[in-house]
């Protein structure tokens, strides 16, 4: 049917990508995974299980290879309504505090950080499915505009801002320098 295998598996599997963040409380039973998968890859199978749970409830039903980056931000809108932070609108009093000083009737989403790392692992089992990477709706530019509207958006509303992280590069050892032994004669021997 597609050249990207599709997966088959129940819904009740799939519910735990609801709460998106990896925070490695939910597990499959024992017998369908192995004893070797980080919690990353236990992660990702379980996201990419739901996406096809998804794709097989989405009407009409929709194939993999049909999928678009449009579909994605439909599916990270659909999860929408079952985050856990607190985005301040800008005609709420809150907006732009980090810490409230009392509730508001603002609504809960999805953080940018656990949509960013979702789509991260998406990205990856697509490919590792069968996938081309020229074809990936999850990096395709609108998905890549939402995810960075997100952010901005969340940052805004909660008056942090998001700094790109660092590399931290190891400090320079000090090295004792040796000069450098005089080059060889060029002479006739």
């Amino acid at each position: 049917m597609d050249s990207i295998r599709e997966t088959d598996s129940s819904y009740s599997e799939n519910v735990s990508l609801i709460n998106v963040s990896n925070n490695g409380g939910t597990s499959l039973p024992s017998s369908s995974s192995s004893p070797t998968s980080s919690r990353y890859e236990n992660q990702k199978r379980r996201d990419w299980n739901t996406f096809g749970q998804y794709l097989k409830n989405h009407r009409p039903p929709l194939s993999l290879s049909r999928c678009s980056g449009a579909h994605v931000l439909e599916f990270l809108r659909y999860l929408d309504q079952f985050g856990k932070t607190k985005v301040h609108t800008p005609i709420c009093p809150f907006y732009g505090h980090p810490n409230p000083p009392a509730p508001c009737p603002c609504p809960l989403r999805q953080a940018w950080g656990s949509l960013d790392a979702l789509i991260g692992r998406l990205r990856a089992a697509f490919e590792e499915n069968g996938g081309k990477p020229e074809v990936n709706p999850f990096g395709a530019r609108a998905v890549r505009l939402y995810l960075r509207e997100v952010r901005d958006l969340q940052s805004k509303a909660r008056g942090i801002s998001y700094e790109k992280k660092k590399r931290k590069r190891p400090p320079a050892q000090q090295i004792p320098t040796l000069p450098l032994p005089p080059p060889p004669p060029t002479g006739a021997s």
